[in-house]
């Protein structure tokens, strides 16, 4: 056991001393200062010449390409949302006409059908549109009433 012992004291001083001589303490006698050596910049023959303008390379302009017009992109236009109330039985013509529209080969959503309509009274004559108008009944405006239980 002896041996064991001795060889783990051994390693520990070896460690010791190691770390000290690694880290000297700053201040202590034994740290010697060290020495910096400077290099000499090397020496070519040429004179170096300064300049208080810096010098631009011109670059080599390539051969004129003929220009592709690309095409103009097309903003799209802003969305609104909105919400309107509609009587019972109009509604269901707008289902009447997605499903005309289907059997035409030509399925359509609820927005583009009114939208479509919006189109077409745009393109009437004032007298086809005014007639238009007088042929829809007024209904009261906004959401409709909770009818109370009991």
């Amino acid at each position: 056991m002896a041996t064991t012992e001795m060889k783990s004291a051994t390693a520990k001083s070896v460690k010791a001393v190691a770390a000290t001589a690694a880290h000297p303490k700053v201040g202590t006698a034994t740290a010697a200062p060290v020495a910096v050596a400077k290099v000499a910049p090397k020496v070519t023959g040429k004179p170096v010449v300064k300049r208080s303008v810096p010098i631009t390379k011109v670059a080599a302009k390539p051969l004129a390409k003929p220009k592709t017009e690309k095409p103009a992109k097309v903003k799209k236009p802003k969305l609104v949302r909105d919400s309107f109330t509609i009587p019972k039985a109009e509604y269901t013509v707008l289902d009447d006409l997605k499903q005309r529209a289907g059997k035409l080969a030509s399925p359509v959503k609820k927005s583009e059908l009114l939208r479509a309509g919006v189109k077409a009274l745009a393109a009437m004559s004032d007298p086809a549109f005014l007639a238009a108008l007088k042929a829809v009944p007024a209904i009261k405006t906004g959401r409709p009433t909770k009818a109370k239980a009991g």
